[in-house]
């Protein structure tokens, strides 16, 4: 006959479902600790890969340094401060609020003291100031080669943040004065031809072979073009009152001129935006991306002052 085994005491059963339960339990602690390591594993790699795009930034903003060298005043986007006017190189075609005037006189010439002055705020990088010049740009021309109209072109550079640390608004600015300061003749059609060939916002920009390129199939002359990147060293006084003081610094050669405009500029009009049209000192609000309605208005104040 078959022997039963005896059936385990209480004692048993309660020993048993002890051990049953510390084994569950480091079960789970195991199971816990294997999660908080591959947890921690997951951050310190995460860590690391943001350590490597921090990394990747600043190299890559070291390399645009070499590349472009300190374009902005006082050696880049850092210093908040601009020199004013007074104090910078300018083109001799500029006036003194920073703008390039076009009138039958020519180019850094404003017509006489009844014309209409029509003013064109416009940065290099901002995409509405592209469709402003495809729309305007032979119009402005067109009312600047007639008496009694001068267009005054302000570049301002307040998009540099815009193009991966490459400062293209600046250095397409500089390259702009560079064209009005030594064949001013040339100067809009460069302008109309850095907008037809406008990089996206966001991206780096034009190569500074790139604009001058487009410089010399303007017939901007060769001697002229190889200046775009001539950078100069220099000290001059910042700031006003007891703010004032001295700066050392190596900028290409009109980027003082560009920041000092910009700053102007948004003093002149209580903060900064691109396009913006004054006709007569009013800013003007109409239609700027169609062809006729910029021309209408100029004209229809120049008609008022008869």
């Amino acid at each position: 006959m078959p022997t039963n085994d005896p059936r385990p005491t209480k004692t048993q059963r309660r020993e048993d479902a002890r051990a049953k339960a510390l084994a569950m339990r480091q079960e789970q602690e195991r199971k816990a600790k294997r999660t908080r390591m591959l947890a921690i594993g997951g951050l310190l790699a995460a860590v690391l890969v943001l350590a490597g795009v921090i990394f990747a930034i600043v190299r890559q903003g070291q390399a645009n340094a070499e590349a472009y060298g300190d374009v902005v005043y006082a050696g880049g986007a850092q210093e908040a401060v601009a020199p004013s006017l007074e104090d910078v190189e300018a083109p001799a075609a500029a006036d003194a609020t920073g703008g390039i005037p076009i009138s039958a006189a020519g180019v850094g010439e404003a017509g006489g003291e009844d014309d209409v002055v029509v003013e064109v705020y416009f940065d290099f990088m901002c995409p509405w100031c592209g469709k402003f010049d495809a729309a305007n740009a032979g119009e402005l021309e067109a009312l600047a080669a007639d008496e009694g109209v001068t267009v005054v072109y302000k570049n301002i550079a307040f998009l540099d943040g815009n193009s991966q640390g490459t400062f293209y608004s600046t250095r397409a600015a500089n390259a702009a004065a560079t064209v009005a300061a030594e064949a001013p003749e040339l100067y809009t059609d460069f302008v109309t031809a850095l907008y037809a060939n406008q990089p996206a916002e966001g991206t780096e920009g034009l190569k500074d072979a790139k604009i001058a390129e487009i410089a010399t199939e303007v017939g901007v002359p060769q001697d002229v073009v190889d200046t775009f990147t001539e950078t100069v060293d220099g000290t001059f006084e910042v700031g006003s009152g007891d703010a004032t003081e001295s700066r050392d610094g190596t900028w290409r050669r009109y980027a003082p001129f560009v920041a000092a405009t910009t700053q102007q500029a948004g003093e002149d009009l209580g903060g900064l935006s691109t396009p913006t049209v004054l006709i007569d000192g009013e800013k003007w609000e109409g239609d700027l991306y169609t062809p006729g309605p910029l021309t209408q208005a100029v004209l229809g104040a120049v008609a008022a002052k008869g």
